[in-house]
């Protein structure tokens, strides 16, 4: 599969090699494959979602892997509509500078806990190069108690799961102080 990635120079900023992964998106059968790779590493029944790559891979999931109950997007401004109290912000470290990004408790709350009250949350995305957006996300995930019924639940991430790693960067030591790591393709 690492043959079907494309590469791009000094994208969206000097200096960055930025991994197109679309070309996944352009074959059936490597598709096909990709996404039952992502669910024989998927453990947890919700699933978190990064804009707007991590939505690609994710959805399928609800057709393909009876495991999964939900996905819970992460987009950015302005993209998620919101009841008041119902939203919460995410200030993460990309390669290439601060962005915020946004989550709803309501989406968390739509899924599915344990019989002990806790939500399961896989992160998935497309590329794991610093690790910044989904360690900002992961942290901002498990500060949070979700109250359904009633009764408060809290999150656990499970693990974190990537169609590419970019070795070099050490994103992966980033994450695996919060959960495993686990990735299909690695780039050095």
């Amino acid at each position: 599969m690492k043959d079907t990635l494309k590469f791009y120079n000094d994208f969206p900023k000097r200096g960055i090699i930025f991994v197109d992964i679309i070309p996944f998106l352009q074959d059936k059968e490597t598709f096909r494959h990709l996404i039952a790779e992502i669910g024989d590493n998927l453990t947890a029944p919700n699933i978190v979602a990064p804009e707007a790559r991590g939505f690609l891979f994710t959805a399928p999931l609800l057709l393909t892997d009876p495991r999964v109950e939900n996905i819970i997007l992460i987009r950015k401004s302005g993209k998620l509509p919101f009841n008041e109290g119902d939203l919460r912000e995410v200030t993460v470290e990309k390669e290439y500078g601060l962005d915020k990004l946004y989550y709803r408790i309501s989406d968390i709350a739509a899924g599915k806990a344990d019989e002990d009250g806790t939500f399961h949350i896989a992160v998935i995305d497309d590329v794991l190069a610093t690790g910044g957006t989904c360690e900002g996300i992961a942290e901002s995930l498990l500060d949070q108690t979700i109250t359904v019924d009633g009764k408060p639940h809290r999150v656990v991430i499970d693990e974190f799961i990537f169609l590419v790693e970019l070795d070099g960067l050490s994103g992966r030591k980033r994450l695996e102080k919060i959960a495993p790591v686990k990735t299909l393709i690695h780039l050095a």
